[in-house]
């Protein structure tokens, strides 16, 4: 009985130590497939980092919809456009929030062709992040294209590209252009109108007063043609980047402001209006071109005194120390600007008043434009507030600035 015991527990043991060897040589056999699987999911994931990293780095919104439409993939200027919510996992149109982006997508997924096209959006319809509230229509390059699966049915690739800045500067441009012929057109075709008088009827120039009236005319229109030129050529120059090369200097705020009362004597005494230097400190230096200073100044204070011809007008020069920097106001007491008018003031052209008598030089619609573009070059922004009848303060600021 004993041996036969014996003989059982050295099987037994010679059974474990067979089973220990066979784990150890399954071990080594597999530890080849397991470290290789390792590999595998590392360069897995190192490849999508790649691609991730590649198509965050696109600027255009690209998503990637399978065969039922829903987003599998996005870029992160595609999370940033349709956020707050993450577009992977909802449908395209869900996605992209109104059914004219989505028609390319609809027309690949039809057709199975490609298909792009531009659509023109109002602005309570764009992408919820595209662009500021009440900026205007917006325009969207939609791309569409089929990728093709290896066992499935293709998925589509949507690119969304805003071209909604390309499409304001060539409606500007044509604006400019319209305008611009415009407002040439009208004292040209009255100095014409004038000159052909007198050629048909020469007798006029021995009638003194006729002949010095219609002269003063013409003069005052050529005066206007001249005014819209250099209107024109001041704000090409500044929008060209010449404003990079500013003739940067220190100068006293006083006197650039009286300067330009003395040019506006005439008018100011005409309308029996006042203009009051309330400065900070009397003497506020300011760094940078006096030239477009001039302009700026000059353009803010005759804007209103030409906007409010009734006498009692009082324009006030105000500044104050802001945050480091400086702030500088152009303040009236006239008839002030609409709320509607205000987004639109700082355009080229773009006019309040609307109605002029015949005899009465119009502005070239350029100087609050010029304005604008002159203290962007200067590192400022300038703001309009108006309360019609009470106050209108155009409002400049400037950073802390730097000799």
């Amino acid at each position: 009985m004993l041996p036969t015991l014996i003989l059982f527990s050295l099987a037994i043991l010679c059974l474990l130590v067979w089973g220990l060897r066979q784990r150890v040589l399954i071990r080594r056999l597999l530890h080849p497939l397991h470290s290789q699987h390792g590999q595998n999911l590392r360069a897995l994931a190192s490849a999508r980092s790649e691609r991730d990293g590649l198509l965050n780095a696109f600027p255009d919104a690209f998503l990637i919809a399978d065969a039922q439409g829903i987003i599998q993939h996005c870029n992160q200027a595609a999370r940033k456009l349709l956020g707050p919510v993450s577009p992977t996992g909802r449908t395209v149109l869900e996605a992209l929030g109104d059914a004219r982006l989505a028609a390319p997508y609809l027309a690949c997924r039809n057709t199975g062709e490609p298909s792009a096209a531009q659509i023109l959006l109002p602005a309570e319809a764009a992408p919820a992040r595209s662009q500021d509230p009440g900026s205007g229509e917006s325009v969207w390059l939609v791309d569409a294209s089929p990728v093709a699966q290896a066992d499935a049915a293709p998925h589509i690739r949507i690119l969304l590209r805003d071209l909604s800045a390309e499409h304001q500067l060539e409606q500007i441009r044509k604006d400019f252009v319209a305008n611009a012929s415009h407002e040439l057109r009208t004292p040209i075709t009255l100095v014409d109108g004038y000159l052909e008088t007198f050629l048909e009827a020469p007798e006029l120039l021995d009638d003194r007063p006729t002949a010095l009236r219609f002269l003063g005319i013409m003069r005052k229109h050529t005066g206007r043609i001249t005014r819209i030129i250099e209107d024109m050529l001041l704000i090409s120059r500044i929008e060209s980047g010449d404003a990079s090369t500013l003739r940067m200097e220190d100068f006293e705020l006083t006197e650039c402001v009286q300067d330009i009362i003395d040019r506006l004597e005439s008018l100011i005494r005409s309308q029996n209006a006042t203009v009051v230097i309330q400065l900070h400190e009397p003497s506020v230096t300011l760094h940078g071109d006096r030239f477009y200073w001039t302009q700026i100044l000059f353009n803010l204070i005759e804007n209103a005194l030409k906007q409010n011809p009734k006498p009692g007008l009082q324009v006030t020069i105000h500044s104050e120390a802001r945050g480091g920097g400086l702030a500088v106001a152009v303040i009236d007491n006239g008839i002030g600007i609409p709320a509607a008018d205000l987004p639109f003031i700082f355009k080229r052209f773009y006019r309040v008043e609307k109605h002029h008598s015949q005899n009465e030089i119009k502005g070239t619609g350029l100087g609050l434009s010029i304005v604008k573009r002159a203290i962007e070059a200067h590192g400022g922004r300038i703001t309009c507030q108006s309360a019609p009848g009470v106050r209108t303060s155009f409002e400049i600021t400037l950073p802390e600035q730097e000799v």
